[in-house]
Parts: C-alpha cells; structure tokens; sequence
C-alpha cells in the first residue's frame, strides 16, 4: 500500500516530459499535414531547394570522379633519363636500384641501346639505314614513375632537378606541364563549387524564409488568437520551424534523386567510352555518409530560413 503513492508521484514526475515530448510529436506530424493541404506550392518549394542543392551537390561528384580519372593519367608521367654513352650496363643496373630507394620514386624501368634501337626500327621503318651503321647511336634509357602528390605536383621538377645532376645522365626529359595545368584546373574548379555552394546555400536559406514568412502572414489572425489566450512565442514559432524542417529533408531527398538520375542518364556512354580507351574506370555516385552531410546541410539551412523569418514576423504580430 505504500508503494502505490509513489508510483502516482512518480507518473506526475515523468508526465510533464512525456506531454512535452508528445507535443513535439504532434506539431512535427501536423506540421507535415500543413504541406499536404497546398501541394502546388510546397512542391514548388522543395523543388527549389533541390535544384539549389542538386547543382553544387553534383558538380562536386563530378570533380571527385574526375580525381579517380587523374588518379590513372598521373602514371603516364614518365620521366626519361638518357644515360651517356659510355655508362656500362652494370652501371646503368645499379642506378637503376639506387633510384629505386628514393621515396619521390615509385618504379624504374631499364631500356637497353639494343632494345631502343629495336623499337625506333620497328616504329620508323628506317632498320636497312640503321643496320648499316657501324655502331648503336642510341643510349641506354632509365623511365622512371615519380611519385605524383595531388595536391603540391610541383615536388616533380625537384625530383627532375636531382637526376640532371647525376653524372651517369645526359639529359632528363619530363612532360610536366599537363600535370601542372590539371591540377591548377581541378583547383579552380573546386574553389568554384565552394562559392557556387555558398550561393545557392543563401538561396535555400531565403527561399525557405520567404515561404515561412508568408505562411505566417496567411495565419496572422490565428497568431493573434493563440496569444490572446496566453501562448508563448516558442509554442507559436514551433511549427513553423518543423515545416521549414520538412521543406529541408523532403528537398534534400529529392537533390539526391536528381543526381542519381543524372548518374543513371550518363552511365552507360561513360563506360563506353571507358571502354574505346581500356580503362575500367567507372562513376562513383554518393556515399551514405556523403547523402547523411547533404540532408543535414538541407535540414540546417531550411531550419535557419525558418528561424529568422518566424522571428522578425512574430515581433511584429501583437494583439491590438
């Protein structure tokens, strides 16, 4: 009998949280409702917002797919050492090796004068006037692949640097001025996303208080009766702040649609085009984490939007 009082204290206790908890409940489901009874523009809105999202969003990917492509064109960066005529072959090995415990080198390849000389036949079509020669004028040839950083491809010319000075070397040859302009593009274009993210970012914060603030001027007069009778201004801005939260996720949802049907829409020209170059490169669309950044994002703008438009028309509405 006396644990009876206290289970009732206790019920009183968790109630007021309980009802709170309901409560938010309630306005985040009926909040829901509201969008559903003017589907025209709410579905104006959020598509809005999906566009402002989509276009960043899928620039973005576009950029990264493009990193996964560079990632295979910086092995053509070759660099070619021209040995000097008279390097023995056990010299040209055991640079070869030497070279190999460099950290800025990722693998060397040895080409001897005889293997040159059969090469630049075989593509030339000059082998009677080259076989009539008395001796071999090509060197032996050390290609090595440098190790290329992505984000400071400017290491190369140091490593370029060291082998000019080697006293095995005639001359160093490296192509690195499309290297240089790739990675000076992709920076670009990246520093553009982020302005054109920042944009479209204040677009959705805009769009979403523009529609909020006029909601609230729609239901001017319900504001007006609701605080007549004593509610506050945190129970009045609450569901106005769940319906920019709906705008926000239900856009963001949709921007993710979009983009992975772009993805399916150029899919398959992409792998075959993969293909005429024998490349197994294939398009990487969002991952779970990168789809959770972008709803988060959508959510927190669109709540933001909402924020500040609720806030300067609620100061504004007082019962007279």
């Amino acid at each position: 009998m006396a644990k009876s009082p206290e289970r009732g204290v206790k019920v009183q206790r968790n109630s007021p949280m309980r009802a709170y908890f309901t409560h938010h409940i309630r306005v985040f489901i009926s909040s829901l409702g509201e969008l559903t009874r003017r589907p025209i523009a709410s579905m104006m809105t959020v598509t809005v917002i999906a566009i402002a999202l989509a276009l960043p969003s899928g620039l973005y990917l576009l950029l990264h797919n493009i990193d996964q492509i560079s990632a295979d064109w910086d092995s053509s960066a070759q660099m070619s050492l021209f040995l000097k005529g008279n390097t023995s072959s056990n010299k040209v090995e055991r640079l070869a090796n030497r070279l190999n415990l460099r950290n800025d080198i990722e693998s060397t390849k040895i080409i001897t004068p005889e293997q040159a000389l059969e090469d630049f036949v075989r593509i030339s079509g000059f082998g009677d006037v080259l076989n009539s020669l008395d001796k071999n004028p090509l060197p032996a040839v050390i290609v090595i692949q440098p190790v290329i950083d992505s984000e400071n491809p400017l290491l190369v010319s140091q490593l370029l640097n060291d082998m000019k000075k080697l006293p095995e070397v005639d001359i160093a040859q490296l192509d690195l001025e499309w290297v240089k302009r790739l990675y000076t593009m992709i920076d670009i274009a990246n520093r553009a996303v982020w302005v054109i993210s920042l944009l479209l970012g204040i677009a959705v914060l805009l769009t979403v208080g523009n529609t909020i603030r006029l909601d609230i001027q729609n239901r001017k007069e319900e504001i007006i009766v609701t605080k007549l009778i004593g509610a506050t201004n945190a129970f009045i801005r609450r569901p106005f702040l769940y319906t920019g939260l709906w705008y926000g996720l239900v856009g963001s949802i949709l921007a993710l649609t979009l983009i992975n049907i772009g993805l399916a829409m150029i899919e398959t020209p992409v792998q075959k085009l993969a293909t005429l170059y024998n490349s197994n490169f294939q398009l990487i669309g969002f991952s779970l984490d990168n789809s959770l950044v972008l709803i988060l994002i959508s959510c927190v703008l669109s709540l933001g939007g909402s924020w500040l438009a609720v806030g300067r028309q609620l100061s504004k509405i007082e019962p007279s």
